[in-house]
């Protein structure tokens, strides 16, 4: 087992890792629109968070070797339904390879953010 990590991605709000290689696959963490520079949440559209978000994910999946091609999984949290075809908009974007996906709205993200993502890339 390793754990990733990258000053180029916002450093965990709690007690847990960026992410973590543990055999053939990477386990990221959620992510949040955070700044990783200031770790401020500046934007305020599902898509502008969505793509920071993305963004954060790119960097860890490049400090752990791999890319946004060798996501097998998502996990994707929406605090609005509503904001599912925007959010949509941008993902296609940065997920091209189309990996297997979760979306569910929820009550609450933390820090009152549209969206959160997590992935699990295969590292082979």
């Amino acid at each position: 087992m390793e754990y990733i990590h990258t000053d180029k991605a916002p450093q965990a709000i709690g007690p847990y890792s960026q992410a973590i290689k543990a055999g053939d696959f990477l386990y990221a963490s959620g992510q949040i629109p955070i700044n990783p520079e200031d770790g401020e949440i500046e934007a305020t559209t599902i898509a502008d968070q969505a793509d920071r978000v993305c963004r954060n994910i790119g960097e860890i999946l490049h400090a752990a070797g791999t890319d946004f091609d060798h996501v097998v999984k998502t996990t994707c949290f929406l605090d609005e339904m509503s904001d599912f075809a925007a959010f949509n908009a941008v993902y296609e974007k940065y997920f091209t390879s189309k990996p297997a996906r979760s979306c569910v709205a929820v009550q609450q993200l933390p820090r009152n953010v549209l969206c959160e993502v997590e992935v699990i890339a295969y590292l082979k």
